[in-house]
């Protein structure tokens, strides 16, 4: 696994910012985060009272296909696909009980599921989208941030924007500059702003 390339963590008390690189390590390696960060940087100052994080996401494979985890093994009258990895399993009965109906799938056991009559190939069956690893990607960083940030830190802006994003937290409302703050954390890393 590819190590973050820029991680800092900013605070005004030196002790204070070393916890604070621990708890975020800690958090980002319990929610998988870390391989998916190329470059992370937190600014905490409890006295304003602000948290800004602002980051870059490497570039994850954006598309999982049914041929991705699936052999599908055609014979007269049905395709029978053989499960290496049940991680999109589910979204994958979804599409093909929407696509073809569920008198038209059979899922015998949990490696093995059987297609009647459906009318696709082997390989259209191969080529169906069943899971976007992007979607959920945001979702996740935004709650490994929520637990980082301090505790009543309720104010938040959320920035996502295509592998850069910014998240903001205050007990207080946000100051206004604010924006100029998040841009010189960018900078910081390397980066210009989005």
């Amino acid at each position: 696994m590819q190590a973050v390339e820029y991680f800092e963590v900013e605070c005004p008390e030196a002790l204070g910012g070393e916890y604070y690189k621990q708890i975020a390590n800690d958090v980002l390696l319990d929610h998988n985060l870390l391989k998916v960060i190329d470059k992370l940087h937190i600014f905490i100052d409890p006295k304003v009272p602000v948290f800004v994080a602002v980051g870059l996401l490497k570039k994850i494979s954006t598309r999982v296909r049914v041929g991705d985890f699936a052999n599908v093994n055609p014979l007269e009258g049905k395709m029978t696909l053989v499960i290496s990895d049940e991680t999109y399993l589910a979204s994958m009965l979804k599409i093909f009980w929407e696509r073809f109906g569920k008198e038209k799938v059979e899922q015998p056991d949990r490696f093995t599921v059987i297609l009647y009559n459906v009318p696709a190939t082997p390989k259209e069956i191969e080529d169906i989208v069943v899971g976007d690893p992007s979607e959920s990607l945001h979702k996740d960083l935004i709650y490994a941030l929520r637990c980082i940030a301090p505790e009543g830190f309720r104010l938040r802006s959320e920035i996502f924007t295509g592998t850069k994003f910014t998240f903001v937290a205050s007990e207080n409302t946000l100051a206004e500059d604010i924006d100029t703050l998040v841009a010189e954390k960018f900078r910081l890393m390397g980066e210009v702003p989005p």
